[in-house]
C-alpha cells in the first residue's frame, strides 16, 4: 500500500485549487480532493445514461452505503442518520417539523450561525414558541458557558405561573465567526439532567473534531459534510436518534415518501418502487428531482482520507496542532493576540482568530464604529482580487479578528503569509481606503 502524502504543500495535488490560489478559509465552504471529483463525475455520467434506471432503481441502494459509512464513522446505527443539502436545511428540518405549543421557549447562545438565530426567529413568528438569547461572551471558561445555560433555563422554568417552559436548546460544535469550539459535551449532558431536548449544530463537526454521537446521544444533531469531509457540496448528515423521530413528522420538503395520516388527505400514488427502508428514512431519500450524485460519494471521500491522509485520526490532529501554531505565528506577525482564555476549549479545532491591528473610535486612524462592516467586505474582497485569497474577518467584541482555517494542504508559512498580507490591508484601512468607491467618500 502507497504511503500517505505528507501534510502541507504537497497534498495540495491532490485537490483542485489554481495555482495561484491560496486557500485560507476552507471553513465556509470546504473543497474536494480529485479523487472525490471522479467519483463524482462517474455517478453524473451514469445518471444520464439511463436516467430513469439510475434514479428509480439504482440510486437507493448507492445512497444507503453512503449513510451506512457515516453512521459507523460517528458510531450509530444507519437508521437514525438521513441526508439532506446542508445543516440550515437540517436545523430547518427539525425546528419546522416540531409541533410547538404554547409557553414552549427555545433557547440559544449570542454566538448562534445567523440563518440558525433567523430561523428560530420565523418559528417564533409562525408559531406559540418563543425564544430567548443565552448571553456569553468569548473569551469564557467552558463551565461558566454551562452555568449560563443552567441559569437561563432555570430562571425560565421557575418564573411568574409556570406556564413558560424551555424545551429545546441549541447550540454549535464549533461555532462559525469568531471560529471557536463550544463544551457540547457538556451542554448536551447539562440538557438530558434539566429534561430538554439539545440540539447541536455541528455544521464545523464531522471530519473537524473527534465525535461519537452514540456515546454523545443528543437528542438532535446536524453536520455538513462538504466542509470538513472532502465531500462535494452540499451534503449534510442529520441524525435523529429513534426515540425521537416521532417528533418529526416530514422531510423538507414533503415528498413521495411522506405517509399521511388516513383522516388527513385523499390517498395519492407514489411513482418509485416500495423503498425497503423504515419510512422515516424512505421519507428523506428522495425529496424532489435534484442532482444528489455528491451524496454518494462518501465512500469515496473516506477512502482518500484513509489512504492519502493517513486516516480520521491524524487528519483531526494534524488540522488542530496547524490552527494552533499558524494562528500564534500570525498573531506574532500581525502584533496582536489570539482569541484565548483560561479554561476554556475554544481552541481545540481547526480554526484561530487572530486580532487585527484595528483601533475602533472617531478621529483619523480608527475606523469608525459604523463602518465596522465596511472593512470586512473591503478586507474580503480586496484579497480575492488583489491577492487571490479569501480573508474570514469578523467585528466581535470590540475587535477585528481574522478567523482562519486550517487544512491538510496548508503549513504554517501559508497562514503566517494571510497575516503579513493583513498587515498590508490594515494599514491602506487606517487611511480610510475601505470607505472609498468609485472615488468617492462614503
Amino acid at each position: 500500500m502507497a504511503q500517505p502524502t505528507p501534510f502541507g504543500r504537497p497534498m495540495r495535488d491532490h485537490f483542485q485549487f489554481s495555482p495561484s490560489y491560496m486557500p485560507l478559509n476552507h471553513g465556509s465552504f470546504g473543497t474536494f480532493p480529485k479523487p472525490v471529483c471522479t467519483a463524482l463525475r462517474a455517478y453524473q455520467a451514469q445518471a444520464e445514461a439511463a436516467p430513469d434506471t439510475f434514479i428509480f432503481f439504482t440510486y437507493d441502494p448507492l445512497l444507503y452505503k453512503s449513510r451506512l459509512a457515516i453512521a459507523s464513522l460517528v458510531n450509530v446505527p444507519v437508521e437514525e442518520i438521513v441526508f439532506v443539502p446542508n445543516a440550515t436545511t437540517g436545523i430547518n428540518t427539525v425546528l419546522r417539523g416540531m409541533q410547538w405549543e404554547a409557553g414552549d421557549v427555545i433557547v440559544y447562545f449570542e454566538v448562534v450561525y445567523g440563518a440558525v438565530g433567523k430561523t428560530v426567529a420565523y418559528i417564533t413568528e409562525t408559531t406559540k414558541a418563543e425564544s430567548e438569547r443565552i448571553e456569553a461572551h468569548w473569551p469564557i471558561e467552558d463551565a461558566e458557558v454551562v452555568k449560563r445555560l443552567e441559569n437561563t433555563v432555570t430562571r425560565i422554568n421557575t418564573a411568574g405561573d409556570g406556564k413558560r417552559r424551555v424545551r429545546m436548546a441549541i447550540f454549535d460544535t464549533v461555532v462559525s465567526m469568531p471560529g471557536i469550539r463550544l463544551p457540547f459535551e457538556d451542554l448536551t449532558a447539562k440538557c438530558k439532567e434539566l429534561d430538554i431536548l439539545s440540539m447541536i449544530d455541528g455544521a464545523h463537526g464531522i471530519g473537524h473534531i473527534p465525535l461519537d454521537l452514540g456515546k454523545l446521544q443528543p437528542d438532535f444533531f446536524v453536520s455538513n459534510l462538504h466542509k470538513w469531509l472532502f465531500l462535494p457540496r452540499g451534503v449534510c448528515a442529520l441524525y435523529i436518534p429513534i426515540r425521537n423521530q416521532g417528533l418529526i413528522r416530514s422531510s423538507l420538503p414533503t415528498s413521495h415518501n411522506f405517509i399521511p395520516h388516513p383522516r388527513s388527505a385523499h390517498a395519492h400514488g407514489n411513482p418509485f418502487p416500495r423503498n425497503r427502508q423504515p419510512a422515516f428514512n424512505a421519507m428523506f431519500d428522495f425529496v424532489g428531482t435534484i442532482d444528489n450524485t455528491n451524496y454518494l460519494c462518501v465512500p469515496a471521500a473516506l477512502a482518500f482520507r484513509r489512504d492519502i491522509c493517513g486516516g480520521e485520526e491524524a487528519i483531526v490532529a494534524a488540522n488542530i496542532r496547524l490552527a494552533r501554531a499558524g494562528g500564534d505565528r500570525a498573531a506574532a506577525v500581525l502584533g496582536t493576540e489570539v482569541l484565548d482564555g483560561a479554561g476554556s476549549g475554544m481552541r481545540e479545532c481547526a480554526f484561530a482568530n487572530v486580532r487585527l491591528p484595528l483601533e475602533v473610535g472617531d478621529g483619523e486612524g480608527p475606523v469608525r464604529e459604523a463602518d465596522t462592516g465596511l472593512v470586512t467586505q473591503w478586507l474580503a474582497r480586496t484579497g480575492s482580487e488583489e491577492f487571490d485569497t479569501y480573508l474570514a474577518t469578523v467585528f466581535y467584541g470590540g475587535s477585528f479578528w481574522w478567523r482562519l482555517s486550517a487544512q491538510v494542504y496548508l503549513e504554517v508559512e501559508d497562514l503566517v503569509w494571510g497575516a503579513k498580507v493583513l498587515v498590508g490591508l490594515c494599514e491602506r484601512v487606517r487611511k480610510g481606503e475601505h470607505v472609498q468607491v468609485g472615488g468617492a467618500t462614503v
